[in-house]
């Protein structure tokens, strides 16, 4: 028997700690299943201390799942999927202006969102590690959509639940610049479809599947939908259902996007600042199927 991981709360009402633990040298048979059940319950693991390399961090991904690449058709004979970097930093060292369009694309970051809610197959997690920080700013926040709607008012969650949400990229982009929001990257991909409550599969614990992608509410219109939307988020982003995560090099964040929303926040755009991000697509097995049965339906 493997032993068992040691843990400490992240916040009183989601997430764990993971103590000692090595990533790098995790077993898919040992201290794996430990961390996936942990996940599943707790939605969110920050394991600190890390020093991952390209392919310990594809290593681990795979654990989780499918290895997201939005680059697959872009990609030349031969050539494989990369760990995503989200930062500032320009090819030969610099950082990019507050006003360039890149720059500007990791702002539209700092609105409450899931990642790739916008794709046919959106993620089933983010694994994100911390290589340079800045010296202020730049935190990684969540909130815990499946906290916020164990308490929510009755009356709240009968104007969302069994509705079903449509989602694009370009919709969180042009609220921020609507420059940002022709580039060729927001706009590849056709508007999808999920509903609005997801259950978990291994717990049946529901939770909120919103996020600032989302452009209809269907069965609504645009004004009363988009009011709803930003009535959501506001009640899931509340205080005591946040955690916000100041960065030291060497931390390792995994959430769970069925079940949290995120976003970042400014840092001095003169300092540079790196993270490495990898995201893993859901399967059937993860809710899935049942999130396409049910729009199917």
């Amino acid at each position: 028997m493997p032993n068992k991981l040691e843990i400490s709360p992240l916040t009183g009402s989601f997430g764990v700690i993971v103590h000692n633990l090595n990533l790098s040298d995790i077993s898919r048979d040992k201290e794996f299943p430990q961390l996936r059940a942990l996940f599943e319950e707790r939605s969110a693991l920050l394991i600190p201390g890390q020093n991952l390399s390209a392919g310990d961090h594809l290593r681990l991904a795979e654990m989780f799942g499918p290895i997201e690449d939005r680059k697959k058709d872009e990609r030349k004979p031969g050539e494989t999927v990369e760990v995503a970097m989200v930062s500032n930093v320009t090819d030969d060292g610099g950082v990019t202006g507050e006003m360039d369009l890149h720059t500007l694309h990791l702002k539209a970051n700092q609105q409450w969102h899931i990642d790739s809610t916008f794709l046919p197959t959106p993620a089933l997690c983010n694994i994100l590690t911390a290589k340079v920080v800045s010296s202020e700013g730049g935190q990684t926040e969540l909130a815990s959509t499946r906290a916020a709607w164990t308490v929510m008012p009755e009356e709240l969650k009968g104007r969302i639940r069994g509705r079903i949400l449509g989602h694009n990229y370009r919709r969180s982009r042009e609220r921020v610049s609507k420059k940002l929001a022709e580039q060729a990257l927001f706009n590849k991909w056709p508007p999808q479809r999920w509903p609005a409550v997801w259950s978990n599969p291994v717990n049946g614990r529901e939770s909120l599947y919103i996020a600032s992608h989302v452009y209809e509410v269907e069965g609504l219109g645009q004004q009363e939908g988009d009011a709803l939307i930003d009535e959501l988020i506001n009640y899931c982003t509340q205080p005591q259902f946040v955690y916000s995560h100041t960065w030291t090099v060497g931390d390792v964040l995994i959430w769970d996007q069925r079940a949290v929303l995120h976003r970042g926040t400014p840092w001095p755009y003169d300092q540079p600042r790196i993270l490495q991000s990898v995201c893993c697509s859901l399967t059937d097995g993860d809710g899935l199927a049942a999130a396409r049965a049910e729009i199917a339906a």
